[in-house]
């Protein structure tokens, strides 16, 4: 029986940014600290997450818990966080692991930049996603967030009103073309930033490509991780027989159709072992 083929992309998993904001969390575990915080889950994925509870790592979940703190260690993730959270941390004498990714970074320092040249913010992305709750942390101005054709349609601002356009870093690259192209119809003083870092479209355009050869395709993340949404949207678009699934458990809970090649890639957010598991599982079993 000839062996089933197998796609997998070869940029599923950890991107930089995670990657670093978790190892620098075990960092500060493997040191010996107490009273280790996170503002917020340090990636999207539970079993990072309780792995790291089990260790005594705690998570903050808004800004008030940060504030009833009176001692400790609080690591700022990959998605970073506004202004104002650096300075609650330094007004409370809390020691600052700052994991923020870098791409994100350079958002922040856009964004903080032009608003105060005067120019109108325009986020393009998940209003309520917490990287995008940090970038307009940066602003010092007014601020838009748009993620559909109608809301760029729907913007209305004065005729030669000073914008600057920038992404969340994990938005699907054509769909924010289409919406700068909606936006250029417009007579606005426009700065047109894409910031979607490259790792992203990159790992989109696998998911694509490998989606569109593929008769099985398995989307591997956490459920609340932005990115991985993304691609089961890209990849569901090119291969109507797509998974999207969160561990090995779920795969073998739903009603698994495996036909010729099966693809498989994985969100920003999914450990290796995850991934390797289910390419194992689905080499032997089907």
């Amino acid at each position: 029986m000839e062996e089933r083929k197998i796609l997998v992309a070869r940029t599923a998993g950890f991107c930089f940014g995670v990657k670093r904001a978790v190892e620098k969390v075990y960092e500060q575990v493997n040191m010996g600290k107490q009273n280790i915080y996170t503002y917020g889950p340090i990636i999207h994925n539970e079993e990072v997450v309780t792995d790291l509870e089990k260790k005594g790592v705690r998570v903050l979940e808004n800004e008030q818990e940060l504030k009833d703190l009176m001692e400790g260690t609080v690591v700022i993730r990959s998605h970073g966080v506004p202004k104002e959270i650096y300075e609650v941390i330094e007004e409370k004498g809390l020691e600052c692991v700052d994991a923020t990714c870098p791409f994100v970074r350079k958002i922040h320092k856009i964004v903080e930049r032009e608003s105060k040249a005067g120019r109108h913010i325009i986020i393009v992305g998940n209003d309520t996603h917490p990287e995008v709750e940090g970038i307009k942390g940066w602003c010092e101005g007014p601020v838009t967030v748009i993620s559909s054709h109608e809301e760029a349609e729907n913007l209305a601002f004065s005729e030669g009103e000073k914008l600057c356009v920038v992404s969340q870093t994990t938005f699907n690259y054509n769909k924010f073309q289409e919406l700068v192209e909606i936006l250029e119809k417009k007579r606005y003083d426009k700065v047109v930033l894409n910031t979607i870092c490259s790792a992203t479209e990159e790992r989109q355009l696998e998911a694509r490509q490998i989606a569109c050869e593929a008769d099985t395709m398995i989307v591997i993340g956490g459920r609340h991780s932005s990115n991985t949404q993304k691609l089961y949207e890209i990849c569901r678009k090119e291969c109507e027989n797509t998974y999207y699934i969160q561990t090995l458990v779920d795969l073998d809970t739903k009603p698994f159709q495996c036909i010729g090649c099966v693809g498989i890639t994985a969100g920003a957010s999914t450990p290796n072992n995850i991934i390797e598991e289910v390419q194992k599982h689905v080499r032997i079993k089907f």
